[in-house]
């Protein structure tokens, strides 16, 4: 047997989490061929930097809104140009492309991915263990499958426990793991940037779309277009949320031209307003204007902050939507294309209005008034259409971060459709999608102008930045394992830029800023009620756990009954008896005279073969009839139906008892056994065994429909049920009876006599039927709890599990054959 990765318990996967792989720099990743890296990076320019593209459309004219008045001279103006030049070159460019995209966690990105890396290299995590794969599950996995699965479950000791990084990440660790209120302050910080970045998912399309149609100001006659501004801008935020459900591969690639034609105007608008008006408007690039700009203008410079920071809107979709694609396609599509582009169009607008001082209305210094009057209309349509794509990239980041929140059981279940095989990242999600369209038509309608939507899309921009930077240096000292004095200069450079304008931005709380405190308020009440919900569901879970002994005391004089068929129990442990099976057999003492527990788990890897998917193992003595069944589905597997499932789970069963159900040998397991605890579970390997299933007659008539002589002639062997017994219940009046058999190859040595009285009992059982027992759980705050407690669990978290999705194996079972468990959780 392949030796499993040594584990240190200790080094175990934090609660929750999945085992880290690229959370290394550099470790394990897998490089894609170039063409593939390069389709990635032309569809990436049609999601991920949409919003970053269309930023030139109102920085200028939130920069220039109230806070400050441009004078004959052209100080303001050089100086907002020097700051947007800097910004775009600090933060898109050094931070987020050089340095935060490394930091991925099985190719997905965000807060919340960096917050499980973290958890993974230190005991600082606070959710429940996930239903994930679990270290050690790749060596079940065929050479094909296993290079991918090791990929995403490997776990290295030494690496995780600081083995290179020195007294720094121990030290660190050691802080994280003993102070309680470190996590919570840690796990707070994830949720806050994710909560974030969901209201960046409203505002960002409403401000994108409304600022592309004020062009239209520019175009009709005085007055005229108030009344088509809105109306228009809605219609279009409409049909941008409807064509989600079409996947981002094939939305990139719809959009994509239009922001490569977005990019190219700007920056042909750049160069011939630089080479008109001003040529000499480079001297700006340097720091020295940022200084006299503050001096001069003093309180109004650095409340105009929070327009300048507008410029980097969008930032934060690179790192969010890194699961959509790969890290190498972002930084070719920022480097080669996007910053060039944005530099010249910015350096353009500040050239054109150093020579136009005096203009009126308020779109003075608005985007359009230095575009040509000649391609006006042109540059308007484009630049709608880059707006819509513009929204695009945060929608598709909350996408992935509401994927993450609801792995660690930090969000309610949705509906989560994979819309690509393959890239994994790439999903769409049903109900969030059209929440986020309700809200963000509700702030569209509300503000009606970009001052009021930039004031409140700027907070929410820079608050996601911070946590990245305060979630980053951590990063760099436990994950990268570098000097603590890198992290502490990392939070201090960034973390000081971005907290300028972080107070620019809150000083306009009363004027727009609210709006994202108040949407990251709501989204936090729901994923904190949530998660503790989930907590207590799963300490009860453990806490009342049955242990195996337990269910071996069950006798005769208890007065359980077996009775004829299968039960399939569905629980979401993988290991011990479910407190539900006990409620059960306490109020019904019969069950099965075939047991099966089954745990739905979904692995990190594209798919699992049909070959590897069921993990069997055996409950007690033999005569019990107990068994455990692990299957495991990839993230783009497809559930099979339930006749197919059905009876691949009773062939996997039949394989795993004609193999010699895992029996352990002198030297130790038997390859392709795991260890569970004291359960032995084995990957059974599927289409050795045939399992047929025909509608035949009752009695002689049906014994007599068994082996066909083709079958015979071939050399296999049939087992099947003993003679035809008498039925619980008289047969239906057809005569007509389920007749199952279980063909073995010719070259399957001939079982023994206990294996093939224990197939024959299987086969027995599935003529029965099959039973389907599922566990309803109402999770009830117990007496005495305070008020609060009684708030959060009897209502908030009751109100949420009722109107969040049931696990996946809740809508594929038959209805005909299902029997509902409830049981009552006091927590």
């Amino acid at each position: 047997m392949k030796s499993a990765p040594t584990m240190d318990p200790e080094a175990a996967a934090a609660p929750g989490t999945p085992p880290e792989s690229t959370g290394r720099r550099g470790e394990g990743r897998k490089r894609l061929p170039w063409r593939m890296t390069l389709s990635l990076a032309y569809q990436s320019l049609g999601v991920v930097y949409g919003d970053l593209s269309t930023s030139p459309l109102y920085v200028y004219k939130a920069a220039f809104a109230d806070d400050i008045q441009h004078s004959e001279t052209n100080e303001e103006i050089l100086g907002v140009l020097s700051f947007v030049f800097w910004t775009l070159t600090l933060v898109p460019l050094l931070k987020y492309v050089c340095v935060v995209l490394r930091a991925d966690d099985n190719g997905e990105g965000g807060t919340f991915a960096l917050y499980s890396l973290l958890c993974r290299h230190a005991r600082a995590a606070l959710l429940p263990p996930g239903r994930g794969a679990e270290p050690g599950d790749e060596d079940q996995f065929s050479d094909a499958a296993g290079a991918t699965a090791k990929k995403y479950l490997e776990y290295d000791n030494a690496d995780a426990l600081g083995g290179r990084g020195g007294g720094a990440a121990a030290s660190v660790r050691r802080v994280l793991e003993r102070h309680k209120v470190l996590q919570r302050v840690l796990l707070v910080l994830a949720l806050v940037g994710t909560c974030m970045v969901i209201g960046d998912g409203v505002l960002t399309p409403a401000i994108s779309v409304f600022s592309a149609v004020s062009g239209l100001e520019l175009s009709m006659e005085k007055g005229h277009h108030k009344y088509v501004e809105l109306p228009l801008a809605c219609f279009i935020l409409v049909c941008l949320f409807a064509l989600q459900h079409y996947g981002t591969h094939r939305v990139g690639f719809i959009f994509a031209p239009i922001v490569i034609a977005w990019l190219l105007c700007i920056s042909m608008i750049g160069v011939y307003n630089i080479v008109k008006w001003e040529p000499h408007v480079y001297q700006a690039l340097s720091p020295y204007y940022m200084y006299k700009f503050l001096k001069k203008t003093q309180r109004g410079g650095w409340m105009s902050l929070g327009g300048i920071l507008l410029c980097v809107t969008g930032s934060e979709a690179m790192f969010a939507d890194l699961g959509h694609f790969n890290q190498l396609s972002i930084q070719i599509a920022f480097t080669c294309m996007v910053y060039p582009s944005l530099i010249l169009a910015y350096m353009g607008q500040a050239a054109y209005l150093s020579k136009h001082h005096i203009l009126e209305g308020d779109y003075r210094v608005g985007f359009y008034v230095s575009v040509p009057e000649v391609i006006r209309w042109p540059v308007l349509a484009i630049a709608i259409l880059a707006a819509v794509v513009g929204s695009q990239a945060v929608i598709t980041g909350t996408f992935s971060m509401i994927k993450q929140c609801t792995s660690l059981g930090c969000f309610p279940r949705v509906k989560i459709v994979h819309t690509s095989a393959q890239v994994h990242g790439q999903i769409y999600i049903p109900e969030i999608n059209w929440i986020l369209m309700i809200l963000c038509l509700a702030v569209t309608i509300g503000f009606r102008d970009t001052k009021h939507l930039g004031n409140a899309s700027g907070l929410a921009v820079i608050t996601v930045m911070l946590v990245t930077t305060c979630l980053m240096s951590l990063v760099i000292v436990l994950c990268w394992h570098k000097s603590i004095f890198l992290a502490i200069g990392f939070i201090v450079f960034f973390g000081t830029i971005e907290a300028l304008y972080f107070s620019a931005a809150l000083i306009k709380f009363r004027e727009g800023a609210w709006v994202p405190i108040v949407l990251a308020f709501v989204f936090m009440m729901v994923m904190c009620i949530w998660h503790y919900g989930t907590i207590k569901k799963y300490e009860f879970d453990l806490q009342n756990k049955v242990s195996i002994n337990w269910l071996l005391g069950l006798s005769p004089n208890l007065g359980i009954v077996r009775v004829r068929g299968i039960g399939l129990i569905h629980t979401e442990l993988d290991s011990g008896i479910p407190a539900i099976f006990s409620h059960f057999v306490t109020n019904l003492p019969a069950f099965h005279q075939v047991l099966i527990f089954m745990c739905i788990k979904n692995v990190p890897i594209p798919h699992v073969s049909p070959n590897e998917r069921f993990l069997v193992g055996r409950i007690g003595p033999k005569e019990y009839r107990i068994y455990r069944c692990i299957v495991r589905y990839g993230y783009h597997d497809v559930q099979m139906d339930d006749q197919e499932f059905e009876k691949d789970l009773v062939c996997s069963v039949a394989e795993f008892i004609r193999s010699g159900g895992g029996a352990s040998k002198a030297n130790g397991l038997t390859p392709g056994v795991v260890d569970r605890d004291e359960e032995r579970m084995t990957v059974v390997a599927s289409g050795r065994m045939r399992m047929l299933e025909d509608e035949g007659l009752g009695g002689a008539a049906a014994s007599e429909s068994t082996v066909g002589p083709s079958r015979a002639a071939r050399g296999e062997r049939e087992i099947q049920s003993p003679s035809p017994s008498p039925t619980p219940t008289p047969a239906p009046a057809t005569g007509v009876r389920k007749r199952v058999r279980f063909v073995l190859p010719a070259s399957t040595p001939r079982p023994n006599a206990g294996v093939e009285e224990e197939l024959r009992e299987l086969t027995d059982a599935r003529e029965a039927g099959m039973a389907f027992i599922l566990g309803h759980c109402y999770v009830k705050a117990k007496t005495g709890s305070s008020f609060l407690r009684r708030l959060v669990i009897n209502f908030g978290y009751d109100f949420l599990r009722r109107n969040s999705r049931g696990p996946n194996y809740a809508v594929t079972v038959p209805h005909a054959s299902t029997l509902e468990v409830g049981m009552i959780y006091y927590v």
